[in-house]
């Protein structure tokens, strides 16, 4: 495969600072979250079907090691998650293998039709399931990920992307993560999966895009026809094979004030290696919980997207999840 240099400024665009009052283990990421220049990643590309697909990663020097696929949500690329989240970081400092696959046209072909998405899609014929499919083999065969840790997360579109890889090809991850996305009636009627897998969400109550409660947000760019995040999270409770009702609830340290939100964890009564836990941000908006700021023009991505929540970090609370499954 030939480098592409190019691509390689994607890990000098670091932006964002650190905010005030975030929680301990988010000074530890801060450091290295804004010293990303100096992060040793790997860019390249690979075909699928004729087309070349593009993505960045990082690559820890022991091998094999766990893998993180991080999908970026619509109008992002991988840089963004690249840049704009403690990813990097976590990785580098657990040593796992983190990839940041690109969309095309900066979105994901997940299960929703076109009339439940909002926007431009990717092109009609794009396999996204294929694409990460064939990345996760091209690790694997590389010697550099274990086919036994594989993870993926997403948000937003990305998120939707997650729980389209569970539907579709379950049997290639230990766990997952979907951050701000609920299912939909036709997403959830070609959602078959052949077995469970431990599932981390993440949603905002107050999310403009992605209502909590369902339905249509109040965005003007939102589209109608989401789950609520209960019906979503009940979903893939009979999935795993869980209990309907909440097995525990615990009220998270509201570590920033200033951010106008709070986190509660929900977890589910399932089978042993079978989990299903929400993360519940209380009066959080369409954005991802982090220590320093996820978009360059932060009033604006508050008055767009609602409040983004800093009593935890993202990256953070989903590696820990998923380590928890090998």
């Amino acid at each position: 495969m030939r480098d592409a240099p190019r691509r390689r400024r994607w890990v000098r665009r670091c932006a964002g600072t650190p905010r005030s009052g975030s929680l301990p283990q988010i000074g530890i990421i801060t450091a290295a979250a804004l010293a990303c220049s100096i992060l040793p990643a790997h860019a390249d590309t690979i075909s699928i079907d004729g087309t070349t697909r593009t993505f960045a990663a990082r690559l820890p020097d022991t091998k094999p090691a766990a893998l993180v696929i991080v999908l970026h949500g619509k109008t992002q690329s991988g840089a963004d998650m690249m840049s704009r989240t403690s990813w990097p970081a976590v990785a580098k400092r657990e040593r796992f293998a983190v990839v940041f696959p690109d969309g095309l046209n900066r979105a994901w072909a997940d299960l929703r039709p076109d009339e439940e998405r909002a926007g431009d899609g990717p092109p009609k014929s794009t396999d996204d399931v294929a694409f990460i499919a064939q990345l996760i083999r091209k690790f694997i065969d590389d010697g550099a990920a274990d086919p036994k840790r594989v993870y993926v997360t997403g948000v937003s579109n990305g998120g939707a992307m997650t729980m389209t890889l569970l539907c579709k090809r379950p049997e290639l991850f230990a766990a997952a993560a979907s951050v701000i996305m609920n299912l939909t009636n036709e997403s959830a009627r070609a959602c078959r999966p052949s077995r469970p897998v431990p599932l981390l969400m993440m949603n905002g109550t107050t999310d403009p895009l992605v209502p909590y409660q369902g339905g249509r947000g109040t965005s003007s760019f939102a589209v109608d026809g989401f789950w609520s995040t209960d019906k979503t999270l009940a979903f893939w409770r009979r999935v795993n094979g869980c209990d309907a009702k909440d097995a525990a609830t615990a009220e998270l340290e509201d570590r920033d004030r200033s951010d106008r939100s709070t986190v509660t964890r929900i977890d589910s009564r399932c089978p042993v290696g079978r989990d299903i836990v929400l993360y519940r941000v209380n009066g959080g908006g369409h954005r991802m919980p982090g220590g320093f700021a996820d978009a360059r023009f932060t009033r604006l991505a508050d008055n767009i997207l609602g409040p983004q929540n800093h009593d935890i970090d993202g990256a953070e609370t989903i590696w820990a999840f998923f380590k928890r499954f090998p």
